[in-house]
Formats: structure tokens, C-alpha cells, sequence
């Protein structure tokens, strides 16, 4: 473990966590790779650093009932009241078209008690009708972060339908356009939105992604969102992986909070060394679980098989580096030394396939086939249990009865909620941190 850090500034710390053996012919080396930043969201002087616009779906099905829209006036409000003094802020009203609601005119206003009150009443003037084009709203988000003199640049949106009045090529671009640009926490209220839209707009920008399937919850998410946003410090930081000559990176997954493979986000940064982005950070620590291919090498011979780092750029020169790790590989003809699995990698190696299990057993389930859905569902039920992943847990008794969770054995429930299903399927990836 190794940190750097400047006065005023998050410290940054990375631990390892690995079986470093190997036996004799063994190239594959993984290891958990724990990032953790301390001091984040505790200096009020670091939130002016910060631009925020806020995206609300206000196509006609808002109006279905028509408390949605009411609500979704409410949370922006109650958001809008979370910005800091110097914060940047704006709000866009989003539906076949994307169209500045406050402040206006291409720019973004500045927080206090004024301008949060002018974006509250303008707000007022917020109606339901038109269709829903997503990544309108994205490029315009865009355009006016890309205004703020701030190093940290993000967005809420919310959404309550497919995206209809734009073919998914266009939106694809659009987050392609925007990754690296800003971060985005995407939310989907009710049940009649696209799991993969969402989850796939909060992941292509580094951000949350979540259901609130009763509008009513709308004001505490948002006060949430922008709370945590409100306590970022440090933007675009990456995890740099440097390999010896011969050694290959053959995966980078975020394993906690959430899943999220990382693999092909790599960006090559001087010899043998590539980025993998991480976004935005405050107080807060994070997983990767990384897969390392080495050459071969006789018993007892060691290497090192990667440093992590955290870096981040800086205006001039190359990006500094916050801290780093060392993950080894040590060849070993000790059988029990070699074939030990690290708690931790055997833990997090579960919670994806958990992920995964949900996600094709909710698939299969659509498409009929519900054996299938029922052995991976149950596999599903085996490993949040195994992982005491107890909010998972929950979620997929709503969907199957469970009959023996040690074994997996589930039936599917004949009926099953539009909401339970949305939620089990929008939450799958979020893990649970392993016992230490």
C-alpha cells in the first residue's frame, strides 16, 4: 500500500489484495485492486469547482398520472436547494427536443439565494407533452458544462420512457461524444422506461444508475444525487495499469459498489502502461478486480505483474500520481500455497457472475424459457446468499419462491410485478463490500 497526497486536497490510498502463487506453467494472476479517498466532500471551498445541470423528462407521459410531473417539479426543486454558493448550475426540460428551462441563452447561472429561487420558479412553468429523444437532452447537458470553468462537470436526468424519437445508433454517438466530458447519474421513475437505456447512460459517464418506481420517492433520490455530487473534490481520475514486456491486462472490472467492466475503456498511456477512467471521487472507496497474463516462468522465480496507480492530470506535464499498488507473481511447486483462491478475489468473482445470473435469468424469463430462467435465477438466489448479499437477496424472492437458498433450488412466482422485475434488473449489479 502507498498514498500521496497535497495539503487540502482528498488522500488517496491503494491496497492489494491477491494469492500471489502461481504453479509451475500458471501465467493468470488476479488481484483486487482497493482504492480508497479520504477528506473528499469535507471542504466547503472545493464545491464552487463544480457544474451540475439537471436533465427532467417532461414528455407527455409525465402526465401519466399527473402527480409525476408534480413530483418531478418537487425533487428538482429540493435538489436545486442542495447546490453550494458558486456551484454552476441549469436545468433542462427534456422530450423530443432538449430546451433550456434556467437559466438560459446557452449559459449556466451561479448558486445562492437568488438563483436558486428564480430555477425553482421557473420550474413552475414545467408541463408534460412531446415525445422523448435522449440524447438531445445529453448534448445540450454538454454544451453547457462544457461553458463552466469547472473541473468537475455532471449531470442528473431523469426519465419515465423508452427512448422513442431517436433510433439507438444516434444516442450511442451521443454518449460516445460525451464520455470523459461530464459524468451523468441517470434515474428511471415508474416502470414504462428501458433498464438498458438507463443503466447504459449512467455507465458510459462513470455515474449511478437507479429505479424510483414511485414518483413520491423522487425528492430524497435527487436530494441524494446532488448531495453526493455536491461532495466530489477530485474529477477524471484514472486507474494507470504499467505491465512488464510480456504481460498482457486481460480485464479491469469496478467490482464495488458495482459492477462495471472497464476492459475496453483502456487508453494507452506510454510504454506498457494504459488508463482506465474512474470519473469523478469524493469520501468514498471503490473495488477493481484486475486479471494480469504473464509469461512463464520456472519455480521460484517472482515478478511484479502490474503497478496500479491513481492519477490524475494536471494543467502542464505529466498527471500526478495519488497513489499506488504493486500486484506480484511468485511460482511455487507448494500445491496448497497455489491453489489457495483470495477471499477476496472469490468474492468479487461471485458478485459478477451474480450480476450476470440475474440479468440472463430475467432474460430468459421474457423470451419463455423458463427452465433456463429458473437455473440461473437460482444460481442467482445460491450466490447473493453464499456473498450475504441481503439486498439482492431480497429482490429475487419478488420474483422467484425460494425453496432452498444454500442450493439455489427456486420456482418462479406466476406473477410478478412490473416494479419488482424493473428493480431486481436495474440494481443487479450493485455488490456488497467483502468481509474483512
Amino acid at each position: 500500500m502507498s498514498q500521496f497526497s497535497k495539503p487540502d486536497a482528498p488522500r488517496f490510498s491503494v491496497d492489494v489484495y491477491q494469492n500471489e502463487f502461481l504453479p509451475e506453467g500458471g501465467r493468470e494472476v488476479n488481484a483486487i485492486v482497493t482504492a480508497t479517498s479520504t477528506g473528499g466532500g469535507t471542504s466547503a471551498a472545493s464545491a464552487p469547482d463544480t457544474a451540475v445541470v439537471v436533465m427532467v423528462d417532461c414528455s407527455g407521459s409525465m402526465d401519466y398520472p399527473p402527480t409525476k410531473m408534480r413530483n418531478a417539479r418537487e425533487a428538482t426543486a429540493a435538489a436545486i436547494d442542495v447546490l453550494r454558493d458558486g456551484v454552476s448550475f441549469a436545468v433542462v426540460a427534456g422530450t423530443h427536443q432538449a430546451k433550456e428551462v434556467y437559466p438560459g441563452a446557452g449559459r449556466l447561472a451561479v448558486a445562492d439565494a437568488t438563483t436558486r429561487a428564480q430555477a425553482k420558479e421557473a420550474l413552475r412553468k414545467l408541463s408534460p407533452g412531446g415525445g422523448t429523444a435522449i440524447g438531445t437532452w445529453l448534448r445540450l447537458a454538454g454544451r453547457l458544462l462544457s461553458t463552466a470553468d469547472a473541473s468537475i462537470r455532471h449531470g442528473i436526468l431523469l426519465t419515465d420512457g423508452r427512448n422513442e424519437h431517436e433510433e439507438p445508433d444516434a444516442l450511442r454517438a451521443t454518449l460516445d461524444s460525451c464520455a470523459g466530458r461530464f459524468t451523468c447519474d441517470a434515474r428511471g421513475v415508474g416502470t414504462n422506461w428501458e433498464v438498458k437505456e438507463v443503466t447504459g447512460i449512467a455507465s458510459a459517464l462513470l455515474g449511478s444508475a437507479d429505479i424510483v418506481a414511485d414518483p413520491a420517492g423522487l425528492a430524497a433520490d435527487f436530494t441524494g444525487m446532488m448531495e453526493k455530487a455536491m461532495g466530489k473534490e477530485l474529477a477524471d481520475v484514472s486507474l494507470r495499469l504499467w505491465t512488464p514486456q510480456g504481460a498482457e491486462v486481460l480485464f479491469v472490472k469496478q467490482v464495488a459498489p458495482s459492477v462495471q467492466d472497464l476492459t475496453d475503456r483502456r487508453v494507452e498511456a506510454g510504454p506498457r502502461a494504459a488508463d482506465y477512467p474512474t470519473g469523478s471521487w469524493g469520501d468514498e472507496s471503490r473495488d477493481y478486480h484486475v486479471c494480469v497474463r504473464v509469461p512463464d516462468a520456472g519455480v521460484g522465480h517472482e515478478m511484479l505483474a502490474a503497478r496500479a496507480s491513481l492519477v490524475s492530470p494536471l494543467p502542464d506535464g505529466p498527471p500526478r500520481v495519488l497513489a499506488q499498488g504493486l500486484v506480484r507473481a511468485v511460482w511455487t511447486d507448494d500445491l496448497a500455497a497455489s491453489t489457495t483462491i483470495n477471499p477476496q478475489v472469490a468474492h468479487y468473482t461471485g458478485q459478477a457472475e451474480l450480476a450476470q445470473a440475474i440479468q440472463q435469468g430475467l432474460e430468459l424469463r421474457k423470451s419463455g424459457d423458463l427452465d433456463g430462467a429458473t437455473a440461473k435465477l437460482g444460481r442467482a438466489v445460491q450466490l447473493a446468499n453464499r456473498s450475504g448479499n441481503e439486498d439482492t437477496a431480497k429482490l429475487l424472492a419478488k420474483v422467484v419462491d425460494v425453496v432452498d437458498a444454500v442450493n439455489g433450488t427456486v420456482r418462479l412466482k406466476t406473477k410478478v410485478s412490473a416494479e419488482a422485475e424493473k428493480t431486481l434488473e436495474t440494481r443487479s449489479t450493485k455488490t456488497v463490500r467483502v468481509k474483512k
